[in-house]
């Protein structure tokens, strides 16, 4: 059957929206093949040759000529294969044409359909692979909806034919963020899922991942490998902590992130609407590391438990609430940060139990 129009529908597809024209074509084999089947419930092998330069279809019943037939439906006997033609002989496939009329009939029923189908599986499966790429990255989007009855905000990523729409959760927004139509949003890609209506993209505010990928945007001894972060924990909205490395020691990681006048750091947390930022040393030494990772309270000793899980930290008694934080917070920042369960203590506590 002759299929100009399919033929030329699909050169137009891959040209405009870079849709392989091959695999817009075995979509709508599947489709014909399955829509036959349907009809013609007496038969189980059936194929279709496509033949691009002459730009037709072609649809046929297979069946394996057999000495004695157990399944008509695949099969047919050595005696009516030789009435067709002598050259068959047990084991070779008979082909069957199928008539253009019905052929015809029931590619005009599902043509359309399959291509509409197509082209939708097609394009989740370019936007899946094209942010798939972009896992863990940041992206700039723009809130289109902001759904009043369960916080979520819809953020539209990309523009033109290229943008698709992903949905910031509530639990993924800062707490004290507010968020309007039309507002630009820097957003952290935390995952590109499949899913039955197209791919789902999980975005963030909260992951520390965000405040590690500004970092690098804003410092570019970050971006060439000259400092590396180590660590980072944040309690988003509030304070994040981050553990910065120089592999030159001519470079100061630290001053490095901070920026002439602090203007690298100070664009971040402009960027974070305010959100405090404590870039400390890393160091290979865990009593070391601990020490300064509860900045900006002083520590006088650290004491590491045998397994290295846990440690004392000593500090002195007018910077006990300073290294423990509002609500514990610094303290428990610095926890997580070090990986290490920390147990801070007052210089007194450690003088009485000295002297008991």
């Amino acid at each position: 059957m002759k299929c100009d129009e399919i033929f030329a529908a699909l050169a137009l597809l891959e040209k405009e929206r870079g849709i392989p024209q091959d695999f817009m074509m075995e979509k709508i084999v599947q489709a014909l093949v399955t829509a036959y089947k349907r009809d013609h419930e007496d038969v189980e092998n059936v194929v279709v040759d496509v033949n691009e330069e002459k730009r037709d279809l072609k649809m046929f019943v297979e069946k394996t000529v057999v000495e004695e037939v157990e399944n008509p439906a695949a099969e047919i006997s050595a005696e009516e294969a030789k009435a067709i033609s002598a050259k068959y002989h047990v084991g070779d496939t008979v082909r069957f044409p199928v008539k253009n009329v019905d052929f015809g009939r029931i590619a005009a029923g599902n043509g359309k359909q399959v291509i509409i189908q197509g082209l939708r599986e097609a394009e989740h499966g370019m936007i899946y692979d094209e942010y798939n790429s972009k896992q863990h990255e940041i992206l700039t989007g723009t809130v289109v909806r902001v759904d009043p009855r369960t916080g979520n905000a819809t953020v539209r990523l990309g523009t033109g034919a290229d943008a698709s729409d992903a949905v910031l959760l509530l639990g993924e927004q800062v707490s004290g963020e507010e968020y309007y139509e039309g507002q630009k949003l820097k957003v952290y890609l935390v995952e590109v899922r499949r899913g039955t209506r197209g791919p789902q993209m999980l975005i963030s505010r909260t992951h520390p991942g965000l405040v590690k990928r500004l970092f690098e945007l804003e410092v570019p001894e970050i971006f060439d490998g000259t400092v590396e972060i180590r660590s980072i924990a944040r309690e988003a909205g509030s304070r994040t902590k981050m553990a910065v490395w120089s592999s030159d020691e001519n470079v100061d990681p630290i001053g490095a992130c901070v920026g002439p006048r602090g203007q690298r750091v100070n664009a971040i947390v402009e960027e974070l609407h305010g959100e405090k930022i404590d870039i400390v040393p890393f160091s290979e030494d865990p009593a070391e590391f601990v020490a300064a990772a509860l900045a900006p309270a002083d520590v006088i000793s650290v004491t590491m438990s045998e397994d290295g899980k846990a440690c004392r930290a000593i500090v002195p008694d007018d910077q006990l609430s300073l290294a423990i934080g509002k609500e514990g917070q610094n303290a428990r920042l610095a926890a997580r940060l070090t990986g290490c369960k920390i147990d801070i203590k007052p210089a007194s506590y450690h003088e009485e139990e000295a002297a008991e």
